[in-house]
């Protein structure tokens, strides 16, 4: 496991989402301040603001192809790099752990209705997987974006 892969387990570990544990391990290395990057990636946790759809951690990896391969307006090119990055990171993943959906991966069978985030306890970390989820994405996006 890398530093950066350890640094977002341990983000994650700490109370930051999925998306944002993935997000701040690399900001530095695109060009992203702490603080944006944290802000811009909360509201993909728990599958986009805890609707349980795709992983935030998956879509916090997405934000940082964008980054990596964006030109900051509308070149089919950097486009085209940018989807060849998100799907190979979100292929790769879904190999490994058999979706790319919060609730599957969780096994839920329905999305919580109340926004409120679940504590963050030994219990939760206990019972969750999503450590492993956010290790895995980091892993990938040394792999795909790096």
């Amino acid at each position: 496991m890398s530093e950066r892969t350890e640094k977002a387990t341990a983000l994650f570990k700490s109370g930051y989402t999925c998306s944002q544990a993935v997000v701040l391990a690399y900001c530095d290395l695109f060009g992203l301040d702490e603080k944006t990057a944290a802000n811009v990636s909360c509201g993909l946790g728990g599958g986009m603001g805890r609707l349980r759809e795709v992983c935030g951690a998956v879509s916090g990896a997405a934000l940082l192809a964008g980054l990596r391969h964006g030109d900051g307006g509308s070149d089919p090119e950097s486009k085209k790099k940018t989807y060849e990055a998100v799907q190979a990171i979100a292929n790769a993943f879904r190999e490994q752990n058999g979706s790319i959906v919060c609730r599957q991966l969780l096994g839920l069978e329905k999305p919580p209705s109340d926004p409120t985030p679940s504590e963050r306890t030994e219990a939760y970390y206990r019972k969750r997987p999503c450590a492993d989820y956010v290790s895995d994405v980091a892993a990938l996006v040394e792999r795909f974006l790096l």
